[in-house]
């Protein structure tokens, strides 16, 4: 049963004519416009006002006499004589549809025109062009208003006088329709950046190869498979993307780009390498992911700027045997290739992550760790290792190592002393000397595991804490002894190691020493840094460099008369603040000095062991961990300032503030790592460190940082995760350098946006597990950021699920939620 309202009404909504006339109902005006319900919408049961005067029975010859009343439709009315009616013709342009030159000039408009003569961009982005608007290839000429204009006229709107113009220098035309780029591209002679991404380019025109001042191009995500030789004649372009492609190699003309320094090449097709890739030296980060590469050619080793290279997922069989004159390289991923062993790489100190997983490798060379002692990351997944060195104890900087899904069976007891190591991954592996449940618990457990083993292994009889199956100790590794007392002979005094006493004592052939073996005293314990000094003048001159006078050291021993040099070892200083540190076991030595009338009298000296010189030396890295230190002495610092020290690191210690002596320190330190302290303190002397890049303050008792603290412009990364923090500290948002910020496991309440956009390089913000109950809907303006994590907070919006999905998807949703 339907009603209908008075005649009156449907007269105005419907305009529904009479019975012989075409029943038309203005379903436009009814509807908004939106819907389409072909014919007529009445044209089974007819009009309303044509059925009010219908009878009971249904049958009604014409409209009804009274027009102010409406009426029922029966149920069994019959149905009347269909009349048709004309299709309303709508007059609409479909969304897909052939663009016409007009459209695309249409998308330059005025206010767009005046933006990029004033600024020098122009953003044409994600506008369906199918073609370049022509007149865009004028923009760096005066335009006919400008030059109609008077010198009165252009004085009113001094801003759009042609002396104001800028030059277009930045022109984005990515996400478009783009099949080819006009000749007339050589007009915009001062273009520096260029971006082609996402069209569906099939070729460039020469003319590129004009544009002298260009410096980035990015033209993936198209359809090309070469690139005009006159491109490789641009001399200043040092940014090329041609990732997405259809590329099956890269010619050999490439190398001509001699001021490239980021080339993108990665889904395409790419066979093989040009030999001349060598020559582009000032090249630092080579991505070709997801090619069919096979072997690198043998120059890329020539590429000594080299800081990043990606060749995952390619066909490698191996790699240059030469890796180690790459001595800039950070970053190295190998994922998916069918690599079989891996190179020593000796000469790469520099390297921080080494990504190898999904390969077919089979061990881990030893001399890699002593290689890379700044290795962080090691991922070594899904491969055929059957065992892990112990050797892994000398990858003193590791924090994250993954060997998941090998067949590995035992677990060496020295990754417990590896201080930084926060992620251990070994699932998929048939380890039996562990059981299950503890591998399932984590890290820390399995790490603490393995430590517990070692002390057992030490009461059991071993002399050393941590004593290995293979009879190397970690505490001679750290120091780079073995335990016979031999140095290894990637050390540079290794030759000299017999001559080098063993728990003190005297190894030494000179007779001079021989004779002054049995002053020194027994039972001391082992130490690394400081040892007496060596008691023979010859033997000094020889190996360590000492400035003596040769001449009078052989005339000593040929007279018999000799100056004879002895060092006695003074008592330890055991109720010391570091009396169990193997570092610092100072000593206090008395030089006796015999003249010829017999007599003697003594100086004060300490003596530095020249092992330990050459590691500050040559690593330029102060590192004690796991040695409950409270304090530290200033004499370390004042040697390691002069040895040229730049990383110091005193993580898992006892130490409550910062050691005064680090102000030694202040014009060459660069990285400080202080984690897994008892630190509730840090000192205003912090602002004094001119060249740190990376601050390391995780897993102690802060809850607020100096005011000072915002002086460190050099900051890029910094760490306080797991403190007591209520708050980020007002200093850090002065950091506009800082482009990681790592502050999970606090008591953090509130995000404060307004000084998180005072940080403008910020690209990694972790406040993971905090107290945040609400995240204002601006952080999402905030396009820097590229890794935010808010896991672990109780606020409701986002939910979890949102949280899961990544950044972009928090972002966007942050974004949505904004009032508008």
């Amino acid at each position: 049963m339907m009603n209908f309202s008075p005649q009156a009404n449907f007269e105005a909504t419907y305009n529904c004519g009479s019975l012989n006339g075409p029943q038309e109902c203005n379903q436009q005006s009814a509807f908004g416009g939106d819907f389409n319900f072909g014919p007529s919408c009445f044209t089974y049961y007819g009009c309303p006002n044509e059925m009010s005067g219908m009878s009971g029975n249904g049958r009604g010859s014409g409209p009804s006499p009274s027009r102010g009343t409406s009426s029922r439709i029966p149920r069994c009315a019959q149905k009347p004589r269909q009349i048709p009616s004309p299709r309303i013709n709508y007059s609409f342009r479909p969304v897909f549809h052939e663009r016409t030159t007009d459209e695309d000039d249409s998308v330059l408009t005025k206010q767009l025109w005046k933006l990029a003569r004033k600024s020098g961009t122009l953003n044409l982005s994600n506008k369906a062009l199918a073609r370049v608007p022509e007149r865009l290839f004028d923009i760096n000429e005066a335009d006919a208003d400008s030059k109609a204009a008077n010198l009165e006229q252009l004085t009113i709107k001094e801003e759009d006088a042609w002396w104001n113009q800028v030059p277009l220098n930045n022109l984005d035309l990515s996400s478009n329709t783009l099949t080819h780029l006009s000749p007339k591209i050589e007009n915009l002679a001062s273009l520096t950046v260029l971006t082609l991404h996402d069209n569906a380019l099939v070729e460039l025109p020469p003319e590129v190869g004009k544009l002298e001042k260009l410096m980035r191009l990015n033209v993936s995500h198209n359809k090309l498979s070469q690139l005009p030789r006159e491109l490789y004649s641009l001399p200043d372009l040092r940014h090329l993307n041609i990732s997405y492609n259809e590329f099956t190699e890269l010619d050999p003309d490439i190398s001509d780009l001699h001021m490239l320094e980021f080339l993108d090449g990665g889904h395409n097709n790419i066979q093989s390498l040009p030999g001349g890739i060598g020559f582009l030296v000032r090249l630092t980060t080579l991505l070709l992911p997801y090619n069919h590469i096979k072997e690198l050619p043998p120059d890329l080793v020539n590429m000594r700027s080299l800081q990043k290279i990606d060749i995952e997922h390619n066909d490698l069989t191996g790699l240059p045997e030469d890796m180690g004159l790459l001595r800039k390289l950070e970053c190295l991923y190998l994922q998916h290739n069918d690599i079989q062993e891996l190179p020593d790489f000796e000469g790469n100190e520099g390297l921080h992550e080494l990504h190898a997983s999904n390969n077919f490798i089979k061990a881990i060379p030893k001399p890699m760790c002593s290689n890379l002692p700044h290795l962080k990351i090691l991922d070594l997944r899904d491969n055929k290792i059957t065992e892990l060195p112990d050797e892994l104890c000398l990858l003193r900087n590791l924090t994250r190592l993954d060997v998941s899904n090998n067949t590995i069976s035992v677990l060496p007891v020295t990754l417990s002393s590896l201080a930084h190591l926060i992620s251990l991954q070994v699932d998929g592996n048939p380890i039996k000397t562990i059981r299950r449940d503890i591998l399932q618990c984590g890290t820390s457990r399995i790490l603490k595991t393995l430590h517990d083993r070692a002390l057992a292994n030490k009461e059991e009889g071993g002399s050393d804490a941590t004593s290995l199956s293979g009879g190397i100790s970690v505490t001679r590794l750290r120091g780079g002894h073995t335990d016979s007392g031999d140095m290894p002979e990637n050390f540079p005094d290794s030759s000299y190691s017999e001559q080098q006493p063993s728990q003190f004592g005297c190894r030494c052939p000179y007779p001079c020493q021989q004779h002054m073996q049995h002053h020194i005293q027994q039972n001391m314990q082992p130490f690394c840094v400081y040892e007496p000094l060596r008691n023979c003048p010859e033997y000094d001159r020889q190996t360590q460099g000492h400035i003596y006078e040769p001449e009078s050291y052989q005339q000593q021993h040929e007279n018999g008369n000799m100056a004879n040099l002895f060092m006695k070892q003074q008592e330890q200083r055991r109720s010391g603040p570091y009396h169990n540190c193997y570092m610092f076991q100072q000593q206090q030595q008395e030089q006796y000095v015999y003249g010829q009338d017999g007599s003697h009298h003594s100086t004060n000296r300490m003596a530095v062991h020249p092992r330990w010189v050459y590691k500050l030396r040559h690593t330029r890295t102060l590192a004690v961990n796991l040695e409950q230190l409270t304090e530290v002495p200033e004499q370390v610092f004042q040697l390691a300032k002069e040895e040229g020290v730049h990383v110091v690191d005193f993580a898992r210690n006892q130490l409550s503030t910062l050691p005064n002596g680090l102000q030694h320190l202040r014009d060459q330190l660069t990285e400080l790592v202080l984690s897994n302290n008892l630190i509730g303190h840090v000192p205003q002397f912090i602002s004094q460190f001119t060249r740190i890049s990376y601050l390391n303050l995780s897993n102690n008792l802060l809850n607020d940082l100096p005011k000072e603290f915002g002086v460190l412009v050099t900051l890029r990364e910094l760490n306080v995760a797991n403190n007591r923090f209520q708050f980020i500290p007002n200093g850090i948002y002065e950091l506009q350098g800082l482009e990681i910020l790592i502050a999970s496991e606090n008591h953090i309440k509130q995000l404060n946006v307004a000084g998180l956009q005072c940080m403008p390089r910020l690209t990694t913000l972790d406040l993971r597990n905090n107290d945040i109950d609400n995240v204002p809907p601006i952080l999402g303006n905030l396009t820097n950021i590229t890794h935010l994590e808010l896991v672990g907070n109780p606020f409701r919006q986002p939910r979890h699920q949102i949280l899961m999905k990544g950044t972009d998807a928090i972002m966007s949703y942050l974004r949505d939620r904004i009032p508008t």
